[in-house]
């Protein structure tokens, strides 16, 4: 009989719209688990066809069989992670708490065969004789590799024990990231019209439309950062100031079954588990020995290297705040809930730069613009909206790249602003990755951003930023010439990941750029040019108060997975202790506390991981160093060698890659004086 759920599901029939896009509009949640349960079947299946393969192992019948199989669950996988984080229904989400722990067991079933691992260690043995091409040569060593951390060299009980942990770390995972969802989503502050004194227009507009998104009249503030954020900015009454920081500092602390505590403790006790039985001290020791740092103590020592100049900063940005306020007649202390607001004062004087009068310049169309034209500067790409791709929802808008030639390259999906149902952050996902070793296949690449939706939409300058940055790792993955989809685009180590999107920030700054694309959404006048020269002088004020939050949580995101008895923890105690003993400023506070550090706890991307982005803004701040030694921020030479970078994906040791491209390995130093923290 045929497989109804084949023959009628959407997710599992041929797709006949526009560049292979996923058909929005017929899917629906109840078409995932079938689709789902039909998929990893044909996988499992599939599998089992090269683990029980009578042939002796060879490149083609074993490593490009395992790159060929899986297809159709790589794309029921991708639709729906991009949905559930999107657009995250009550339907959704329960979708996602039945099927994460069977897609784990479904992951631990294939990576720990036996016949698989055999197999695979058996060409690993002959690699040097094979004759493959380098990204051969390193796709089997980097899939050997990652068999052998998964638990594949193990014996049947422990990797049967590696299967369980996989399965309820994933419960958890889940668990976690849904339960700050739901803190985000249930939290508002209603405001009257007295209650905006210090709010400029963008805030009150952006609060007017977050009121009319939940069915209230007036105003309200959510927990989204693009609302909660301003608000502690501009706000003028402390005490909701106050209200609102509580609020966003305790996420993920909701008594009863929403309490992430005791889900940190798990987490953290299974990871330690897990590198126990692969042989390894504790869970960072395990993690950092696949990627470019090579070693906690390695991470460690970056991080407290920086962390030095920039307490010093910190203290000496607190003393101005505190001396600020006391001049305005505002005795009080100096609390987190103050400090961002006094901050933006104190630039302000400094600088002579108001952020709310600089937002009318970086309407997002606008910004859009320069996006675009930086990519087509630097690596020769076109994009080219295309107003009738099916979409996921009314706020994505879809783009076809191009190449010098005119020819399609990939689709550029971007999802800008923050809703109901949608994650908070930024993020860069995709529903299909390149590759060519069996038929060319273009990427479909998803930029998510949560800006506050407004009419006209208005970013500040870290919001652009962010624009750019979300845009570099879109980039990774539209540019990749991997012909094998496990190396494809941001496919890379960990800690090298955040170096194309970090690299890709400074061309926001460059003044060739502001000067183009930072014009007032209603004139069209251009920067001011003593408003901008002052704009890039003020880059620097508060990096001490920004370096210190960064790094300290990079810290005790190392600390908890280096703790020798995690299932005991008392996460309060041991947050308030870390903090002391790092010296923590008064009033600056963690940027991720552990209950809702999702970058750690919603997943294992970057758990004992999160100083990967102080690690590659080594990486980035030294690259474009290059360019400003060459006194063209487009310099081609320099363009055709980072292009190199973006294009390989993991077929080639990134740091070989980095030094092919600057002459060298990088220096920290660009670092530290990129963030003003240099004497």
């Amino acid at each position: 009989m045929p497989n109804t759920a084949a023959t009628t599901n959407p997710l599992l029939l041929p797709w006949a719209t526009p560049f292979g896009m996923p058909p929005f509009d017929l899917i629906r949640p109840e078409h995932f688990a079938p689709a789902f349960d039909a998929a990893m079947a044909a996988h499992l299946a599939e599998v089992a066809a090269v683990a029980e393969d009578p042939a002796p192992p060879g490149f083609a019948n074993t490593m490009l069989a395992l790159e060929g199989a899986g297809r159709a669950l790589d794309r029921v996988r991708s639709v729906f992670s991009n949905l559930v984080s999107s657009q995250a229904s009550e339907a959704m989400q329960q979708v996602e708490r039945d099927y994460a722990p069977k897609l784990a067991r479904h992951r631990s079933a294939v990576v720990l065969n036996p016949g698989i691992f055999a197999r695979v260690a058996a060409l690993y043995a002959s690699r040097t004789a094979l004759g493959l091409e380098p990204d051969q040569l390193r796709l089997l060593e980097r899939t050997h590799t990652g068999l052998v951390r998964a638990g594949a060299a193990l014996g049947e009980a422990e990797r049967a024990r590696m299967g369980e942990i996989a399965a309820r770390l994933a419960t958890l995972h889940t668990a976690f990231g849904q339960n700050v969802l739901a803190d985000e989503n249930d939290w508002q502050m209603p405001l009257t019209e007295a209650e905006l004194d210090g709010l400029p227009g963008f805030a009150r507009e952006a609060a007017r439309e977050a009121a009319k998104e939940r069915g209230l009249d007036g105003y309200v503030i959510t927990l989204a950062r693009s609302s909660v954020e301003p608000f502690l900015v501009f706000s003028a009454r402390r005490d909701l100031r106050e209200r609102a920081w509580r609020a966003w500092a305790a996420r993920g602390t909701s008594p009863g079954a929403r309490d992430n505590r005791p889900l940190i403790r798990e987490i953290l006790a299974l990871r330690a588990e897990r590198a126990r039985l692969l042989g390894h001290a504790d869970f960072a020791d395990w993690r950092l020995a696949d990627n470019m740092a090579g070693s906690a103590a390695a991470a460690e020592a970056l991080l407290r290297e920086v962390w030095a100049p920039a307490r010093a900063r910190a203290e000496a940005e607190r003393e101005e705040l505190a001396a600020l306020a006391r001049a305005a007649g505002h005795n009080e202390a100096i609390e987190a809930w103050d400090w961002r607001h006094w901050a933006e004062q104190a630039r302000r004087a400094a600088h002579d730069v108001d952020e709310a009068a600089l937002k009318p310049y970086f309407a997002l169309e606008a910004m859009l613009a320069a996006l675009f034209h930086t990519a087509e500067r630097l690596f020769g790409v076109r994009f080219v909206e295309r107003p009738s791709l099916p979409l996921y929802h009314p706020d994505v808008r879809g783009f076809e790249m191009l190449d010098a030639a005119g020819t399609h390259r990939g689709l550029f999906l971007l999802d800008s602003f923050a809703r109901s149902g949608k994650r908070s952050g930024a993020w860069m996902s995709s529903y299909r990755v390149a590759e060519s070793f069996a038929g060319v296949v273009t990427p479909i690449i998803v930029n998510n951003n949560n800006i506050a939706k407004a009419t006209p939409s208005l970013l500040s300058f870290d919001e652009a930023r962010t624009l750019f940055h979300e845009f570099g790792h879109a980039l990774h993955g539209l540019l990749s010439t991997a012909r094998y989809p496990s190396q494809s685009g941001t496919a890379v180590l960990a800690d090298f990941v955040e170096f194309p999107s970090q690299v890709l920030e400074h061309w926001f700054t460059v003044p060739e750029t502001l000067r183009t694309y930072a014009r007032h959404v209603e004139t069209g006048a251009a920067l001011p040019e003593d408003v901008l020269q002052r704009l890039l002088a003020s880059r620097n004020h508060g990096q001490g108060f920004a370096t210190v939050e960064f790094v300290s949580s990079a810290l005790i995101d190392l600390a908890l997975h280096t703790h020798p008895t995690p299932e005991a923890l008392e996460l309060e105690s041991f947050e308030r202790e870390f903090l002391a003993e790092l010296g923590m400023p008064d009033a600056v506070g963690l940027r991720h506390r552990p209950a809702h550090f999702q970058h750690l706890f919603a997943g294992g991307g970057y758990a004992a991981g999160y100083y990967a982005y102080m690690w590659a803004e080594v990486l980035d701040a030294d690259a474009f160093d290059a360019f400003e030694e060459a006194g063209d921020p487009f310099a081609p030479a320099l363009a055709a060698g980072l292009r190199a970078i973006f294009e390989a994906g993991d077929t080639q040791d990134p740091m070989a890659l980095y030094v092919a491209f600057r002459g060298r390995p990088p220096a920290v130093a660009p670092l530290l004086r990129h963030r003003g923290l240099l004497g």
